[in-house]
């Protein structure tokens, strides 16, 4: 990849967008940094209060992050040390045409899914939820907590929408690593990021 000015950076993204897509495709060992970072996830989530978690259905090589999710789901109907249990909730994201912002709305496995305007399964007739906890995928992310996505804008959007925010969470491969990538004016820092070595933002 060619390292061009700052000012270049929107192409430069194209270029980051591409070259990381591709990586990710032909990796060989995927199942291996699947395991591991679901393994992250699910330390990380020990501590969280959550009870409704918005996350994505993976495309392109991401990581599946709805494995780890699940098992948040299952444990969460086990009774605690009150005796009390909670429900746990799931969320996936629905595309607004109109305001090009997305919605979440209840997964579970097995629930009724169809697809949506870029052929990503979403749910079909499930409520909508109000995620406290946001899974996000990266293509690449960089230095400031901030994330490469595909360029359509529609975290960025819906964030900006969003009250209260969510608490944002980036998943990634360690290979999306950018130490180069600037925010633009319009990108939105995510509050930490996870990779298949653990937590790497915000910094110790």
């Amino acid at each position: 990849m060619d390292n061009k000015s700052p000012l270049d950076q929107p192409a430069r993204k194209t270029q980051w967008r591409q070259h990381l897509i591709e990586q990710r495709l032909r990796l060989g060992d995927r199942l291996a940094r699947n395991e591991a970072l679901q393994r992250v996830m699910r330390v990380w989530l020990v501590d969280r209060p959550d009870t409704a978690i918005g996350a994505y259905w993976p495309i392109k090589g991401e990581f599946d992050p709805l494995p780890a999710l699940f098992r948040w789901q299952e444990a969460g109907r086990e009774a605690d040390a009150l005796g009390a249990s909670r429900e746990r909730k799931i969320g996936l994201p629905v595309i607004d045409k109109a305001s090009k912002t997305l919605s979440f709305h209840r997964w579970y496995p097995g629930c009724p899914m169809e697809e949506d305007a870029y052929d990503i399964p979403k749910p079909k007739g499930t409520e909508r939820i109000a995620p406290t906890l946001l899974f996000v995928p990266c293509v690449g992310y960089g230095p400031g907590g901030y994330r490469l996505g595909y360029g359509g804008g529609f975290y960025d959007r819906t964030l900006a929408q969003l009250q209260p925010r969510p608490y944002t969470v980036g998943l990634a491969y360690t290979l999306g690593f950018l130490p180069e990538l600037e925010p633009e004016p319009h990108d939105w820092p995510l509050d930490a990021i996870l990779n298949d070595n653990g937590a790497v933002w915000p910094l110790d």
